[in-house]
């Protein structure tokens, strides 16, 4: 009998150096997609697949993660005094979360960060949820990995096909078969390969669902060159004594880890807002003939 899978750690420890000087005051996790930070679509995800506890390692000047996700009775009691239920419901959408804070002293990698909430996994299956990588599908993808692992009782990966052109930026697999249509046996698990040697172009993406034995591996984990500890490495390792699947994502994903492609998931979202989709649509045709007209003169 597999466990159910009840817990997920979301690591939020990170400099946010790509967008400096903005991060130097306010976390990246913190950075809005429209008008919602980007870290509160990674919670509302694992609440919709039914993850009950979540703990997010914060580090330094993170503290308003926590002032994010804990109640405002002033701002809530405004809102009902002004009848503004929809606004209200919004800020209460993830009220009845047990959420959690762990602090990583040093941001030593996410293969770190991962080991410093081994106390508030135990023994248990967890969900690792990464705060760059924003996910739309019917059913959320947290739930998917969770669907698997109680078919196949194994660590499960998340991956998308990239170009490959771009595959040196993600962790790689390395498949063996496809065991059932979008689930991958993997034989090795390969971080940031050069286009040439990968073996592959499913990256991984953020999400995974491990065994509690990779806290173990994580125990005796040697930095690499910059001083990280690396989790695509621990997983590899962990594949060699268990089985770890690989699990196709189909649905959309948005990066916001830079600042175009996070520029982009916000134009994306802004169209679909139903505040502002139609002013932005207007705006980005009138500026899309603009440019056009000036690419005409260059």
């Amino acid at each position: 009998m597999t466990r159910k899978v009840t817990k997920a750690v979301i690591p939020a420890a990170g400099l946010g150096t790509r967008f400096l000087p903005e991060t130097k005051a306010l976390p990246k996790e913190m950075l809005p997609i429209v008008d919602t930070p980007t870290i509160q679509f990674i919670v509302e995800e694992a609440k919709q697949a039914g993850i009950k506890d979540i703990v997010i390692v914060i580090g330094k000047g993170k503290r308003s993660i926590e002032d994010h996700f804990d109640s405002n009775p002033e701002l809530e009691m405004n809102l009902e005094e002004r009848h503004k239920n929809e606004i209200l419901e919004t800020i209460r959408k993830t009220n009845d979360m047990n959420i959690y804070f762990i602090r990583q002293s040093h941001p030593r990698g996410l293969g770190d960060a991962i080991y410093t909430a081994r106390s508030f996994i135990s023994n248990e299956p967890f969900v690792v949820m990464l705060g760059d990588d924003v996910m739309q599908d019917k059913v959320p993808l947290t739930k998917q990995l969770m669907e698997s692992y109680q078919q196949t009782g194994a660590s499960t990966l998340a991956v998308k096909k990239v170009a490959h052109k771009d595959i040196s930026k993600y962790g790689v697999i390395d498949p063996s078969e496809e065991v059932r249509p979008g689930l991958f046996n993997v034989k090795k698990f390969v971080e940031k390969p050069t286009p040439e040697k990968a073996p592959s172009d499913l990256a991984i993406i953020g999400r995974y669902l491990l065994t509690p034995e990779i806290f173990g591996i994580l125990e005796h984990a040697k930095p690499d060159k910059t001083g990280e500890i690396q989790l695509t490495s621990a997983i590899d390792t962990l594949n060699q004594t268990q089985r770890v699947f690989a699990h196709e994502f189909k649905g959309e994903r948005f990066d916001t880890g830079n600042k175009l492609s996070w520029l982009k998931t916000n134009i994306i979202f802004g169209l679909r807002h139903p505040e502002i989709s139609d002013g932005l649509r207007s705006y980005l045709k009138d500026l899309g003939a603009q440019l056009t007209e000036e690419d005409k003169k260059k």
